[in-house]
């Protein structure tokens, strides 16, 4: 019980402290949107192009928004020394870990919202599946999360989480299938695209609005999930290394 008292606490101060911040908001809000709408006015398409860019506009807005916020988090609290005084904590490092990015799921799962209900504006979503999306963005949200995760725990300053965070995020942007799909890409790139746990992420969500994966389903659920494992595992065994042991 004690554990769960401090799983909640520290969950509700991390609510109260970081987010819904400008920064967070701008980075996983408006950034996105922005860049949409120029995918929107570029394709002069006209309302037709809001369904076949929604998958990728709730991808982006989930993938900046989860890692903005808990990169610079987690590396600021390591810098100032608070983390410290969590480890002291009675709680295991594992339900630590995950009290800390619990926050940043929440925000992430809260982020494609924004484009979902203005698409609904703009464009008829109906035969949308919803079996398939909703736990699309949830994973989607725990793998950005993990990923935002492993790059805090890997270095020192705010400024490097940021740069750290880009090297993967705008790459992602173009190899994982968010505004055109990965078969589009040069035979040469399209296996870095699935070497990134977003690419599966992505095609449910086209699935699930268009209808039609590229991947077998159940494929596309597995491989994402083992991508959450992986660097969760790999973000404890570091925080074991650089700041326990």
């Amino acid at each position: 019980m004690k554990q769960w008292i401090a799983f909640w606490n520290i969950l509700k101060k991390d609510m109260r402290a970081y987010y819904l911040k400008p920064p967070n908001i701008s980075w996983g809000l408006v950034f996105p949107v922005a860049w949409a709408a120029m995918f929107f006015i570029k394709s002069g398409r006209g309302l037709e192009s809001v369904r076949t860019l929604l998958p990728g506009l709730m991808a982006f807005s989930i993938l900046f928004g989860t890692t903005s916020l808990l990169s610079v988090t987690i590396t600021f609290e390591k810098k100032n020394r608070s983390f410290e005084r969590l480890l002291l904590a009675p709680i295991s490092l594992e339900l630590l870990m995950l009290s800390k990015t619990s926050g940043a799921i929440l925000f992430g799962m809260a982020n494609p919202l924004v484009p979902l209900v203005l698409a609904m504006f703009l464009t008829d979503l109906s035969g949308i599946s919803w079996v398939a999306l909703l736990p699309a963005a949830l994973l989607i949200s725990i793998s950005s999360t993990f990923l935002g995760l492993f790059i805090a725990v890997s270095v020192s300053e705010v400024f490097e989480a940021q740069t750290f965070s880009n090297f993967f995020r705008f790459p992602m942007i173009f190899l994982c299938g968010l505004f055109f799909p990965v078969s589009s890409l040069p035979v040469f790139l399209r296996p870095f695209s699935y070497l990134l746990p977003l690419t599966y992420g992505v095609d449910i969500l086209h699935g699930a609005i268009h209808g039609g994966n590229a991947m077998p389903l159940i494929w596309d659920f597995l491989i994402i999930m083992i991508f959450c494992i992986v660097l969760f595992y790999i973000s404890l065994k570091i925080i074991l290394k650089r700041w326990i042991i």
